[in-house]
Formats: C-alpha cells, structure tokens, sequence
C-alpha cells in the first residue's frame, strides 16, 4: 500500500515568512546581546531519514537519503559553551511514490559544549516547515537533535547528528494514527 502524505506545495506560506524573521531576528538580538565571539558559516551533507506511520493494525515505516545546505550563526556564551541556531534545507527522496519525499526548512537551535579545542558536543530543539504538505499532512514539524562536530581546522569541520521527530504529521487521515520523521545527518561545514 502506498501513502501519498507528502506530495503538494504548502498552502499558506506566510508561515514560513513568519519563522524565517524570527530565527533572523533572534541571532541579531542575541549576537549583540552578548560581548562575546559571533561567527557564521555555512554547512552541507547529507541526510539519512526514516518515516514510522502508525495505523490500527500495522505501522509501516519508509527510509529515504538526501542532502541538506545552510548557515548557522555560533554566539559565543562563555569559553566553552555557545548557542548555535540554523537555517537549513532540507530534500528527502526515496526514489518512488513511499510517502517520504519531502522538502523542509530546517531550523535547529542548538546549545553547543566545546570538550577541547577540537570537539564539541551540541544538542537542542529543532522546528521544521514541509514545504510540500499535502492535504492530511500538517507542515509544522519540531523534534529533539544532538549530535557532535569536529575541528579539522579552525575554519572546517565535520559534524553528525540525530533528529528525533516528535509532531504527529498526520493530520486526522483514516487509518493513519500517527506519522513522524527521524534523521541522522551527516557533513562537512565552513566558519567565516
């Protein structure tokens, strides 16, 4: 049986608009809030998701791969510890008609511990926007990421992580009791 939750272009982009400003408004208020260090950077990889729908009998899950592409911004708090928010994209293909073909902004907002001067823990809450819900799929997606990174240099590093999806995606389908997204993502990124 195929599931065909993820297929047209989200309605109501103003949503979108909405969360961007935010997340912008917030690194701005946040990095001169603060006398501490501010970089930015940009960031690319790949993405190795998983989608568990819930239905009476059964649950079906579907895996797929793709590619994320963004920036972040690291707000220095003390000597070791940072706050790390994200603007990413993210694109998810199975190659078929499976349900888990999405396209999604991705916002982590990650705490960020430095170990050493190489490694660094991070994890936080992450808010997502599909933007190619289709009808009986809601666009809102949040979850829990942790993850670590690793200096190779002071500009480059390389980073893996873990979503967990926690919104319930599917929006009172018949026979669909519940429909989350989880990733692991894997890459490499650029500090300025």
């Amino acid at each position: 049986m195929r599931f065909y939750l993820l297929q047209s272009k989200i309605k109501n982009k103003s949503i979108l608009k909405k969360l961007l400003l935010c997340a912008t408004i917030a690194v701005f208020v946040l990095s001169s809030a603060n006398a501490q260090e501010v970089n930015f950077g940009v960031k690319a990889g790949a993405d190795f998701a998983s989608s568990k729908v819930k239905r009476p009998l059964f649950d079906v899950s579907f895996t797929g791969t793709g590619f994320y592409i963004g920036g972040f911004a690291n707000i220095g708090l003390s000597d070791a510890l940072s706050f790390q928010p994200e603007v990413l994209y993210v694109s998810v293909s199975t190659g078929g008609n499976t349900g888990l073909d999405f396209d999604e902004i991705h916002i982590p907002l990650m705490g960020k511990f430095a170990v050493s001067e190489k490694f660094a823990v991070l994890a936080g809450p992450a808010l997502g926007i599909l933007l190619d819900a289709g009808e009986g799929t809601k666009s809102f997606n949040y979850g829990i990421e942790a993850g670590a990174a690793f200096n190779i240099t002071y500009n480059f590093f390389v980073e893996a992580r873990y979503n967990i999806g926690l919104a319930n995606l599917s929006d009172n389908v018949p026979g669909i009791n519940s429909s989350k997204i989880s990733g692991f993502f894997t890459g490499v990124g650029y500090r300025f």
